[in-house]
């Protein structure tokens, strides 16, 4: 039958084949296999919205003799999620627990080395120009890559305007927010294993839109650079139920610090604008700590705390 991740392999080669039912299929055992495994074909059908022959013929479109050999394959998969609980076992079960934050620091450190080394810069250069010259920017991130897709666009916000952090639960929630996206546009999808199947209809749309798509993914060989022109590797793979995102993060970190020396006076510009509106709506309101003497004299809404404990104005 194949690895743990043949399915998933199949569904990814044969992505683009696929009818429109098949593709709806796909896309719900990319997020729902763990739910799928214990389908019927007419159950998957009628939960998907297809008819059971659709999701028999998707079955064997994949390469399966029949539903039941693909349901087979779905049940390894569901395995292989337990197999990953065995192999952190296998990996940290046997290190003692003083050692477990010098083990996994520097295990993320060696990810961010091996980035460093297979990242190709000219590609890096090429995501900072199409985001600085685009109309509209999208950045999509689902499930464990969602903090880091809001980073990036918290920082591009600061930096840049008409950026949109696309947030949705479903494919219909998604296309509503890229309605308008055309080919001044570009979008960011950043997605690891297990890979999104929404964040890869993303930008199979804005592909077919004539927009220009960026990836940040592991590997080269990643279903998220079937419709990229320009793709970001980082190293996350990881002996754990957790994967390791450090190494994305700092690629999208090295993206921010690129944008923002490109763009110094609107982040400044920006800056003191946030200033000026948390001084006017006391954002922050006077809750700081200021150091004097030696001592510390706490701030609470214009008062101050002397020493006796005692609060004058």
């Amino acid at each position: 039958m194949g690895g743990t991740n043949d399915l998933m392999s199949r569904i990814n080669e044969r992505y683009g084949t696929l009818s429109k039912g098949q593709k709806r299929l796909a896309a719900y055992i990319m997020d729902h296999y763990e739910k799928a495994v214990f389908l019927t074909a007419a159950k998957l059908g009628e939960t998907v919205g297809v008819s059971e022959s659709t999701a028999v013929r998707f079955a064997m479109h994949l390469g399966y003799k029949g539903y039941s050999q693909f349901q087979q394959a779905l049940a390894e998969l569901v395995l292989g999620k337990l197999d990953s609980v065995q192999r952190m076992e296998d990996v940290y079960g046997k290190i003692p627990q003083s050692e477990i934050l010098a083990t996994v620091l520097q295990s993320d450190a060696k990810r961010i080395e091996q980035t460093l080394e297979s990242i190709d810069a000219h590609t890096f250069d090429l995501a900072v120009e199409t985001m600085l010259h685009a109309r509209q920017i999208y950045v999509i991130g689902i499930r464990n890559c969602a903090p880091i897709a809001e980073f990036l666009a918290f920082y591009l916000n600061m930096m840049l305007d008409h950026v949109q952090l696309l947030h949705t639960n479903s494919s219909s929630e998604l296309f509503e927010q890229m309605l308008h996206i055309g080919k001044e546009d570009v979008i960011v999808g950043i997605s690891f294993p297990r890979y999104s199947m929404r964040t890869l209809k993303a930008m199979e749309f804005a592909n077919s839109r004539k927009a220009k798509v960026i990836t940040l993914t592991d590997s080269v060989h990643s279903p998220m650079n079937l419709y990229s022109s320009c793709n970001l590797i980082a190293c996350s793979d990881m002996s754990s139920i957790v994967d390791s995102l450090v190494a994305p993060l700092s690629v999208v970190n090295a993206l921010i610090m690129a944008i923002c020396i490109k763009r110094q006076k609107k982040v400044i510009e920006n800056l003191e604008l946030l200033e000026q509106v948390w001084e006017e709506y006391q954002v922050y309101g006077k809750d700081e700590i200021d150091y004097i003497d030696d001592s510390v004299r706490m701030r609470y809404g214009g008062k101050e705390e002397k020493e006796d404990g005692r609060w004058e104005e």
